[in-house]
């Protein structure tokens, strides 16, 4: 937590002590209003919840966990040419006007790494015998189960594995200055860096129509959240009604009436604008406007069913 979040979040400011977990009232005079402080619990929490959607509709499944051999992180990044996207990952070093600070290997094809990490970490299951997910786990969270991070090198990808007992309590990205080097489990993959001039990158999705923009999806995907605490605070009775969300949002009652709806949409639709693959126009207006009961008739009034 940054030392902004501490302060918002001490208890100090509304007559509280907390001790071991617990919070208890003070001696202390409060000198914040206790339903102002509610208030900016909830908003930190639906901001924290809109950033792990954004993270979690990235394709960028290394992001956090890919660093240059210097010990910059690298970042996604794309380019797009004649309708098809090209994806990489970036050191920080060279985003930030850094140069000389970069590592060997600055930028990198993102979905050719991708590929060999998970193919390198399948191969490892097998070679220590462990057997295959029951159910296909998804790329994603195979990375987050496995790798703590992935280190780029002229002649080979340096992959530092998550020990099997810390790999279900790790929620955090690694930190980008490890003080212990070495003290994990690595494999080595071979790949060669490609000369500057040759990197194109790899295309994600060549497509004919075009793609749903970011902010468009990070719109949509936060008033489904919204939505769905909305519905959530209504029906533990955390909140009385709309008129009373209306209030607390400083929005009219029928917008709120109408963006609550968005708590019912179809996963299949949620998918798609996640992935990018829904309709490049669809607005949270159009997707909230007279939403069907019906997952199949949602679906086929975006046009995901023809």
């Amino acid at each position: 937590m940054g030392s902004l979040g501490y302060l918002l979040k001490n208890r100090l400011y509304i007559g509280e002590v907390v001790y071991r977990d617990e919070s208890h009232r003070g001696e202390h005079a409060p000198i914040l209003d206790r339903d102002l402080f509610e208030a900016v619990q909830a908003m930190l929490a639906a901001n924290a919840v809109a950033r792990q959607v954004r993270r979690r509709g990235s394709p960028a499944i290394l992001s956090g966990r890919i660093f240059d051999d210097r010990g910059n992180r690298m970042s996604p990044s794309h380019s797009n040419k004649l309708g098809v996207r090209y994806r990489y990952y970036v050191s920080q070093a060279i985003l930030q006007q850094r140069k000389a600070e970069a590592g060997s290997v600055a930028r990198v094809p993102a979905a050719e790494i991708e590929t060999l990490v998970l193919d390198g970490i399948s191969k490892h299951d097998a070679s220590i015998g462990e057997t295959q997910h029951p159910t296909a786990m998804a790329d994603r969270d195979l990375i987050e189960r496995h790798v703590d991070r992935v280190i780029v090198k002229p002649e080979a990808l340096e992959v530092r594995l998550v020990r099997p007992a810390e790999a279900s309590t790790q929620t955090e990205e690694p930190s980008a200055n490890d003080p212990t080097p070495g003290r994990l489990p690595t494999i080595t993959l071979a790949w060669t860096a490609p000369r500057v001039a040759a990197v194109k990158g790899i295309a994600l999705v060549p497509s004919a129509r075009p793609e749903l923009k970011a902010e468009s999806r990070d719109a949509l995907l936060i008033a489904i959240v919204k939505a769905r605490a909305w519905i959530d605070d209504i029906r533990f009775g955390r909140i009385a009604s709309f008129a009373e969300i209306s209030q607390r949002e400083a929005q009219g009652e029928r917008y709120v009436r109408q963006l609550a709806t968005l708590a019912f949409v179809s996963p299949r639709i949620i998918a798609a604008i996640v992935d990018g693959t829904a309709p490049a126009d669809l607005t949270v207006t159009d997707l909230a406007k007279a939403l069907p009961c019906s997952w199949a008739a949602q679906e086929q009034g975006i046009g995901l069913l023809q």
